[in-house]
């Protein structure tokens, strides 16, 4: 991957308070971090930065609005799926030395020697976090389902009733579970 300085801050030179970061994020972007096999196209989000620098740490809070597009698990056709959500990250400095974080996610530790901190990961992480592992066509107004109407009835079809037996090698057990009532009924 090509070094990319649009997603690095320069923390140092910051004074402390809440600095906002605008960033736009598209399919290259997804690529350029390696996410070349995926379930989507046509990403297109924007992503809400509020850098609050302290003393000794950071406080990051990414709001991340925008769209795209993926297959529906019902009816297979494309649509496209609103994002939104937003994600909390704290960034604590340390010595020189690294220390360990106790097994919390929303913790990261950096050096105070570092003068700048790439955000590209954390970006590429929350996106992704921010698509849901279904993905199904919305209802529409009149509260009727969003998928293609075609595709729900070859499936429905393709069902057959439900009431047939699954499997008739279970047919001696129930027989046999009848004959073990019986017998305790008559003790």
């Amino acid at each position: 991957m090509k070094h990319n300085r649009e997603f690095e801050i320069a923390w140092q030179g910051l004074k402390p308070g809440v600095h906002v970061f605008q960033y736009d994020l598209n399919d290259k972007f997804i690529e350029e971090k390696g996410g070349t096999e995926r379930e989507f196209r046509d990403l297109d989000a924007q992503v809400e930065l509020k850098f609050d620098k302290k003393t000794n740490f950071f406080l990051c809070h990414f709001d991340i609005d925008g769209s795209v597009t993926v297959p529906c698990d019902r009816c297979g056709d494309d649509y496209k799926l609103r994002l939104w959500d937003e994600f909390d990250l704290v960034i604590k400095l340390t010595g020189e030395e690294h220390e360990e974080a106790d097994d919390d996610a929303d913790v990261v530790f950096i050096s105070r020697g570092e003068t700048v901190i790439d955000i590209s990961d954390w970006l590429y992480e929350f996106v992704m976090l921010s698509i849901p592992l279904q993905h199904v066509h919305p209802d529409n107004a009149d509260g009727t389902t969003g998928c293609n109407p075609e595709a729900l009835k070859l499936l429905d079809q393709l069902s057959g009733p439900e009431d047939k037996p699954a499997n008739d090698i279970w047919k001696g057990l129930e027989a046999l579970k009848e004959k073990t009532n019986n017998k305790r009924k008559s003790k």
